[in-house]
């Protein structure tokens, strides 16, 4: 079993967003949008969209953004948009200390920046077993309805 990464988290800004770029395109079958990288260095909240580096390079990235819940506008759901570590470093926890962190950084702040969040949701393709898998027996995450 490979070794768990101890991995440093840093801010996603204007002047290292290729780098998301880049991890994305790497990770993931789709292109996002110049909105879509404008949004999440607009957020400018580093609890919520962040880096891994190890030894200095990026090696991963999460981003989440806060939208209205589909039932009730009044009330938000912290969305996770994207998990990506390169391949290289997949099965070393990077994603899971990622995913960790956000989850800390909501439970530290829950009183006072979110309390009209009520779920943290995402979505992820119904083949992709491994991911399904590290959601719902890593944290925690119920499947929900299929989204066509």
């Amino acid at each position: 079993m490979p070794k768990t990464l101890q991995i440093e988290f840093g801010p996603i800004t204007e002047q290292n967003v290729n780098f998301l770029r880049k991890v994305n395109s790497a990770c993931f079958p789709i292109s996002y949008n110049d909105k879509f990288y404008k949004d999440v260095v607009a957020l400018k909240d580093d609890g919520l969209n962040k880096f891994a580096y190890y030894g200095g390079f990026v090696v991963g990235a999460v981003c989440t953004r806060m939208e209205p819940l589909p039932s009730d506008a009044s009330r938000n759901r912290l969305y996770i948009m994207t998990l990506g570590v390169l391949a290289a470093y997949r099965g070393r926890e990077v994603g899971t200390q990622l995913i960790q962190s956000v989850m800390d950084h909501y439970e530290k702040h829950k009183v006072e920046d979110f309390e009209a969040v009520d779920e943290i949701a995402l979505h992820v393709q119904i083949s992709n077993d491994d991911a399904i898998r590290f959601y719902t027996e890593g944290f925690g995450f119920a499947q929900g309805e299929m989204v066509e």
